[in-house]
């Protein structure tokens, strides 16, 4: 070990799952965006240059120029090295970590790294099994898996994903969202636990092992304390999922809550959590709905949305940061918590967000990295107030999830069966790692029209001077 490699002193914090080998991949760093355009315009050219062809040929060999972009894609996924890398990884045998069954797989041995894509699709189908815990191989995944793309993903891209990022109907957003939630409460309850909440919490102390329930209860007061929220005030929340944020605001906070989603068991859950919580109905209510039928009056003080506005699609995002504005009192207050990416991307970043887009959260391609957000947010009108960036939280949170999901295994599997456990762990484990790295994380944004009127003044915060 080199003396540079040395230098990465391993980390353990009580709070998050630490990285063994945080190894970098091959990414952005040596990729060239203009070598790529020249390659995908100048093929067509070549081609007419050397069959000796009019250049009124252009426009028709043109098309050519998308498998030329796979191809291309596909080379530099398979042969880029890694950028500044200073792990040293295990070294070990494929056999040391997974375990094949199926002869077609008989290549993948000895230090003959399996495509990822492959690797997971024949993990799901049962032609291989793990020799140990999910997210101990998946942290050493460097050593033993390669990040190249796959015809299995170039095909989900031109005929799935593509289609359903350019359409985004009514009917297509409520049959991905019915399919996904409304599989069963007890499937969701396996891994998110009592709380039945589906986006990050928060971790109070890095040097401290929060519960899972305690992590969301910070989330939910942190959410509240940052929105100002106060008796009497009219509070919407957009995807509110099993409707636990609507009910804890309007139990602690006096605020009338309305949450809205898709989903007809969130909302028969979310409804009877209400009672729970011991707050009326006339206070607090869960309404199924979709977010483009929400009446625009009377307005909100406060509006949130947690990890929904992914899934309404980049096609459509001005368009709903409008509506919020519209729904929005001048003198009220949006929190936006939403999955995004890194511009810096690893070839990793994108196999893993395929397969997210195929098997957990299908049509959420909203998921953009913070600027994109941002230009977004000020173009429809809005101020931004504060930003926080929280993807180890949600690192942190995933590993309690994952951790939940591996004690429900028999009940799971009993019920679901194999492939739908298999699924889900590599969901659980993969995003725990991914989460932790960067190649995804999570903002919380708030925000509040762009008024001069607005009383800023208000939102002055003793937390800029925590330091």
């Amino acid at each position: 070990m080199t003396s540079e490699t040395s230098s990465l002193k391993p980390k353990n914090w009580a709070a998050i799952k630490n990285p063994p080998y945080p190894a970098e991949g091959a990414g952005n760093q040596t990729f060239s965006f203009y070598t790529l355009l020249g390659t995908v315009l100048g093929g067509p050219l070549f081609l007419i240059i050397y069959f000796r062809l009019s250049l009124w040929f252009y426009p028709f060999l043109f098309p050519l120029g998308l498998p030329i972009f796979a191809v291309y894609f596909f080379l530099s996924s398979k042969y880029a090295s890694p950028y500044n890398n200073k792990v040293q990884l295990p070294g070990k045998k494929i056999e040391e970590y997974i375990s094949i069954k199926d002869s077609s797989l008989a290549a993948y041995s000895g230090r003959n790294k399996i495509p990822m894509e492959l690797f997971f699709e024949s993990y799901f189908d049962g032609k291989i099994d793990l020799c140990g815990d999910a997210l101990e191989i998946l942290e050493a995944r460097h050593d033993w898996a390669s990040f190249e793309f796959t015809m299995g993903q170039f095909k989900f891209f031109l005929t799935q994903w593509i289609p359903e990022t350019l359409v985004h109907s009514k009917k297509q957003d409520e049959d991905q969202v019915r399919d996904h939630y409304d599989r069963g409460d007890d499937f969701y309850a396996a891994f998110l636990g009592p709380s039945m909440i589906y986006t990050s919490g928060i971790i109070s102390d890095q040097n401290k092992r929060e519960t899972l329930e305690e992590m969301q209860d910070n989330k939910l007061k942190l959410v509240c304390e940052r929105m100002h929220m106060k008796e009497g005030e009219r509070h919407l929340d957009i995807g509110c999922g099993w409707g636990t944020l609507v009910a804890y605001s309007a139990k602690n906070y006096g605020v009338d809550s309305t949450g809205i989603t898709l989903g007809r068991n969130q909302t028969e859950f979310g409804n009877n959590r209400i009672k729970e919580y011991g707050v009326s109905g006339q206070q607090a209510r869960i309404v199924c709905m979709d977010y483009r039928d929400i009446p625009r009056s009377p307005k909100y003080h406060k509006i949130t949305c947690l990890e929904m506005a992914e899934h309404v699609g980049v096609k459509l995002f001005t368009t709903f940061l409008e509506q919020v504005r519209n729904m929005l009192e001048d003198d009220g207050l949006f929190f936006l918590q939403i999955a995004g990416l890194r511009r810096t991307w690893q070839y990793e970043d994108f196999i893993w967000g395929l397969f997210m887009a195929k098997y957990i959260f299908p049509g959420a391609d909203a998921s953009c990295p913070l600027g994109w957000v941002i230009d977004k947010l000020e173009v429809s009108g809005f101020e931004i107030q504060s930003v926080d960036t929280v993807g180890v939280h949600y690192s942190c949170t995933i590993w309690r999830w994952y951790q939940n999901w591996l004690k429900n295994k028999d009940t799971i599997t009993e019920k679901y069966g194999k492939r739908w456990y298999r699924i889900w762990e590599i969901f659980l484990a993969w995003s725990t790692i991914i989460s932790r790295q960067g190649s995804a994380t999570c903002y919380q944004i708030v925000a509040h029209k762009n008024l001069n009127a607005f009383d800023r003044a208000e939102l002055i915060s003793k937390r800029l001077l925590s330091f």
